[in-house]
């Protein structure tokens, strides 16, 4: 059956070509507007946190009673990686982290079955806990955040105008999610006198009973009237506060108005949980997330449009201010790398013109808008948008796709200037090209298979960096083989006779071609001179800075606030209030605001969940530009350092890639607390000791106040007084009793008991608290109780059920991460010998979330090996030839290394990307190379020279690649995140250039023992003694008898003899079909010729056999079975 060649078949149907051509530029013109934008590709958030209360417990008791109750549980998890828990005072807040590895399918069920265990021991927890609740969405990213602001306007009306908002912005297509943030909640407070009370004979019990009883709603009942079921409703329960203050309460016989006897006032929660403000002013806020495969864009033009006409409509003093808008990072982000992919294109399209000509230069690049375009349609198909990896992956394309393109128009350039007709050439480009190319392009795609298939965070983040790259690289096959020998067939010209000369005969050539000659005859020198290159550039990676992911190109920064575990709230706001001040008139400074008591929204991908605690606050500052910002914040670190004592505070700016919060982190793992305090103060001393770390502090170091009232009890008992009752007191005075609620439109409002003063009660005045006895009449709480004043932990760490001190450390600027750590972990090492045993000490930060993601590729390597292994072997039919191929991959390394320390660029996750791509640029040129010779070994040339001329043929196109390749990358030496990627693949596609050029001629030779030394002149084969136009029809079919025997094609060598070619025709250097089978190990061939009559005895010109070609090629078996016939 005669094999289809797509070239052919384009040249003999030109109007479906045509027609092809039409439809693929408007499909892909279709899919471009319908590409999705985003500023990251999506990232699946593998943690869910579950939060209890339990009020009145200790940071211990919390720990012992609820923590480790629920841990127990979480630790059954399917596919957990850690749980990592915080005790404190009050409250539990338990991370569960599934591993990087685990099927995003799987994600949401394993949610919902940790929602489901805990729901199982909820009756196991204490009595008086509180939840637990969970948050399992915090994977979603609120990209645009508002803040309504209104000197003169309360809490109350600004968050009217948000729901309002709220309600408009919902509406939206683009929409998926809006909440309201930092809305207070609001308060009615009942606040009551004791001496007042107990003159009026009023116990504050009756109080509260009334307030209840009078609140309540009871259930309707039915009447069955005249057939109608009418429901009879009782009312009175409270409509505004008025009637709470008119309520009547009887005691001791008389009735007083509630408002008589205390004062009652509606407010807001104090103190505060969470509150916002921005710009210096208390603020209501709005987060706005986008739906679901929404576009980017056009979200923010609905926004902006429904912002617009908010504004137009707010009441005179009321603004509306924007703190975070993505849709114009993600507008200025994607202009800035289609920029740089247009700045890529014309790059190329200059080395296409420059290097081949008007015509050939027009052909090629007429053949990149064909490959966008079904590029294009692919990433449609598969989901993939316009973000910063897909858009920088196509740029990283262009350099390689155009090398088909290329090696197709050169081969028909040639063939059209010898005289052949468009057909024959395009026939012949595809026969000899279309499957080494084939190959080559598949070879380069595995190279970036583990990123692709990296099961972690990181190679989850980098995916489309895998999908594009491959996409494009098909397309560029597809297109190089069917469109570009149409295109070249209509744009192509043969040049004059008079006008065509050698072009490989130039003095470039033949000064390379002596080059190559060199490298052949001193092989070994070549080979050692190469690897020892490769050894010192191993070594040269140990000076090499390591990274994870780079700095963003966000202008914001963040500033955390925290105050010594616990300070409250108003203290908090306190040091937000004089940060503000610094930042309210500073010129560098877009917009700025505060939340106190919590983290802010979560508007951009890279950042870390920050729970609710008073002693906490963030600043987010947006600065006009990138420059403004790196100078701010290095005067923000300034100003903590120097003015803010009580304050440990950190600025940060936001990286690329999955979060991993304080670069340089090392856990300590134990059981007595006491021993690993210790443990941790030397730790953090060592880390404290290296020149490049900052703000150095363990988490466990929080210690709070408390006054332990110790009850008597007999005394208590005596006077009919409960624990309970001198509790609720307590509880009463300081923070007060939640009795009802006020019901009010859609809300629910808080009704609060409490004595006068509230917060504002000092510790030295509590032993002067009333405590109503039996009897009626009130007691100093001090004749109940001894006050023992001392301290606690105000935080209690854990992992997988195991104590945990994290010690944490920001560094300088200008160094890595990695680099500090790895620094660091042999200075602990005294430390770690002297651990008690079970414990142990863990590196975490930059450095493990680097270590998790390189061997998260270096798993996959395998996997790549193999396929790139059986690709060869479907090529060049011979494990030895493939494993010579394969060796030449990992020589890419000089030229990273050397680049990144010429460049003084770090060497990160995707600096490594490039790395391993690499391999596959290199693998594919050898591949091509490789075919070449061989095809030229089978054309009468004995192998040296086959070996030369093949480098020389392939110099052009090799070196025009490699142009465009290094070329095209230099737009992404603009870009932060891209720069170390692009310099070391500059850096190791030009090294492979040379190594594919100088090094694989030598390597080939050493490798199949070819001879040194000047070519021999070919001798004429016998058949062609006398020529005639049958001797010429058996010449023919003799030489393709040698040409498919040579690459392994039976079928080939079976249809040869069948019209006539001899068994033992003879070629160059008296080689035969049998000789050329067994030097490439192709059993099923020689057994053919075997049976055809070849004859395993003859000896061609240098005395060599079959079977001594096939043992000198490592084909021992092939050898043996030619020697016994």
């Amino acid at each position: 059956m005669k094999r289809l060649n797509l070239s052919t078949w384009s040249l003999l149907h030109h109007q479906m070509v045509r027609y092809l051509l039409v439809v693929v530029v408007l499909i892909g013109a279709w899919a471009y507007l319908r590409l999705g934008q985003a500023e990251d590709p999506a990232f699946t958030w593998r943690s869910v946190i579950v939060r209890a209360y339990w009020p009145g417990a200790s940071a211990r008791d919390v720990e012992q009673q609820v923590t480790k109750v629920l841990e127990k549980k979480l630790q059954e998890t399917e596919h957990l990686d850690f749980v990592d828990s915080e005790s404190r005072p009050g409250e539990t807040l338990i991370f569960v982290t599934l591993a990087e590895n685990t099927p995003h399918k799987e994600i949401a069920e394993i949610f919902y079955q940790v929602r489901k265990k805990i729901g199982d021991i909820k009756t196991q927890l204490p009595e008086g806990v509180i939840g637990p609740f969970f948050d399992d969405e915090w994977g979603d990213t609120y990209g645009s955040v508002y803040a309504l602001t209104g000197e003169g306007y309360t809490y109350a009306q600004l968050r009217d105008y948000a729901d309002r908002l709220r309600v408009e912005l919902l509406r939206l297509s683009q929409v998926g999610k809006v909440n309201v943030v930092g809305a207070q909640a609001e308060r009615v407070t009942i606040e009551f006198d004791n001496e007042k009370l107990y003159t009026a004979g009023v116990d504050p019990l009756v109080i509260i009973d009334t307030l209840q009883k009078q609140n309540a709603i009871p259930a309707p009942a039915s009447v069955d009237a005249s057939g109608d079921n009418v429901i009879a409703r009782v009312t009175g329960d409270f409509r505004s506060v008025e009637a709470i203050r008119d309520l009547t309460i009887n005691a001791g016989g008389r009735s007083f108005r509630l408002g008589d006897v205390t004062r009652v006032v509606r407010g807001y929660q104090d103190p505060a949980v969470y509150r916002m403000r921005a710009l210096g002013q208390q603020a209501v806020g709005l987060e706005v997330a986008m739906r679901a495969q929404g576009d980017i864009l056009q979200l923010g033009r609905e926004l902006d449009g429904a912002v617009a006409q908010a504004r137009a409509n707010l009441p005179v003093g009321m603004e509306l201010h924007q703190i975070a808008d993505q849709p114009s990072v993600v507008r200025d982000a994607v202009h800035i790398f289609m920029r740089s992919l247009v700045e890529a294109l014309v790059i190329v399209l200059a080395v296409s013109f420059v290097s081949l000509g008007k015509r050939a230069g027009l052909v090629v690049a007429l053949c990149i808008p064909l490959v966008l375009a079904i590029t294009f349609a692919g990433m449609v198909g598969f989901n993939i948008d316009l973000q910063r990896i897909s858009l920088g992956a196509l740029i990283i394309a262009l350099g390689l796709l155009v090398d088909d393109a290329m090696i197709v128009v050169e081969s028909m350039s040639v063939r059209l200037d010898r005289g052949w007709h468009g057909l024959k050439a395009a026939a012949h480009a595809y026969g000899a090209t279309a499957a080494p190319m084939l190959t080559g392009t598949l070879i380069t795609a595995a190279g970036f298979m583990p990123v692709g298939l990296a099961r972690s965070d990181a190679g989850e983040y980098t995916f489309s960096l895998f999908a594009v790259v491959t996409l494009a690289l098909v397309a560029s096959w597809l297109v190089a083989v069917f469109f570009t020998p149409y295109l070249g067939f209509l744009l192509l010209r043969a040049r004059p006779k008079e006008q065509q000369h050698d072009l490989y005969r130039k003095p470039v050539y033949r000064a390379f071609r002596r080059v190559v000659a060199w490298c052949v005859d001193h092989r070994y020198k070549v080979i050692v001179g190469t690897f020892a290159i490769f050894v010192a550039s191993l070594g040269g990676l140990a000076f090499v800075k390591q990274q994870f992911f780079p700095l963003s190109e966000r202008t914001e920064i963040i500033v955390d606030v925290w105050l010594p575990a616990g300070s409250s709230f108003a203290a908090t706001e306190h040091e937000v209030l004089r940060l503000e001040a610094r930042l309210g008139h500073d010129a560098r400074v877009r917009t700025y605001s505060s939340y106190i008591g919590g983290g802010p929204p979560h508007f951009f991908l890279a950042m870390l969940p920050e729970q609710n605690f008073k002693n906490y606050a963030a600043v987010v500052i947006s600065a006009q530009d990138v420059d403004a910002r790196d100078a701010l914040y290095e005067d923000v670190k300034r100003w903590l350092a120097d003015d803010f004592p009580l304050v440990r505070g950190r600025a940060y700016r936001f990286e690329s890639g999955p979060p991993v919060g304080y670069p340089v982190q090392f856990r300590l793992l134990g059981d007595d607390p006491a021993v690993m305090r210790g443990i941790a103060d030397r730790m953090a001393e060592v880390v404290r000791a290296h020149p490049d770390t900052r703000d150095v502090y363990n988490d466990w170091n929080e210690i709070v106040k408390t006054v332990r009232l110790e009850v008597d009890q007999d005394k208590a008992r005596a006077l009919g007084v409960s624990t309970q009752d001198i509790g609720q007191a307590v509880s009463a005075m300081l923070v007060g009793l939640p009795v009802t609620q006020y019901r009010e439109r859609d809300r629910l409002i808080e009704v609060m008991v409490r004595a006068s003063g509230g917060g504002n009660w000092s510790l030295a005045a509590l032993g002067d608290l009333p405590i109503r006895t039996a009897s009626g009449k009130p007691v100093p709480l001090g004749q109940l109780v001894t006050a023992r004043y001392g301290f606690e932990d105000g935080r209690i760490g854990r992992r997988n059920g195991r104590n945990m001190i994290n010690v944490r450390a920001d560094i300088r600027d200008g160094v890595q991460a990695p680099e500090v750590s790895q620094q660091i972990e042999p200075r602990l090492r005294e430390i770690i010998a002297s651990l008690p045993p079970g414990y142990r000490i863990e590196t975490g930060g930059v450095l493990e979330a680097v270590q998790r993601s390189q061997q998260s590729l270096v798993t996959v390597v395998p996997l790549m090996v193999l396929v790139i292994v059986t690709l060869l072997m479907l090529q060049l039919r011979s494990l030895k030839s493939a494993v010579r191929v394969l060796i030449s991959a990992p020589l890419g390394v000089v030229g990273v290394v050397v680049s990144l320390l010429v460049f003084q660029q770090p060497f990160g996750f995707v600096a490594m990307l490039g790395a391993i791509a690499l391999a596959g640029i290199i693998m594919r040129n050898s591949v091509i190379l490789v075919e070449q010779i061989e095809r030229f070994i089978v054309q009468a040339r004995d192998p040296r020279r086959a070996i030369i001329e093949a480098a020389v043929r392939r110099l052009r196109p090799i070196v025009l690649t490699a142009a465009a390749t290094i070329l095209a990358m230099i737009p992404l030496t603009q870009a932060a995140f891209w720069k170390p990627m692009a310099v070391s693949m500059m850096g190791g596609v030009l090294i492979a250039t040379l190594l594919t050029l100088v090094f694989e001629p030598a390597m080939y030779a050493a490798w199949f023992g070819v001879a040194r030394g000047a070519a021999p002149t070919p001798r004429a084969p016998a058949a062609a003694a006398a020529r005639t136009s049958a001797a010429a029809s058996v010449d023919e079919l003799g030489h393709a008898l040698l040409a498919n025997a040579a690459r392994g094609h039976l079928d080939g060598v079976q249809r040869a003899l069948h019209a006539g070619a001899p068994a033992d025709f003879l070629g160059p250097n008296q080689e035969t079909a049998l000789m050329f089978a067994a030097r490439f190990g192709h059993f099923a061939v020689c057994r053919a010729l075997l049976a055809a009559g070849a004859q395993p005895a003859r000896r061609n010109a240098a005395g060599a056999t079959a079977a001594d070609h096939a043992a000198a090629r490592g084909h021992a078996d092939l050898a043996q079975i030619l020697q016994t016939q």
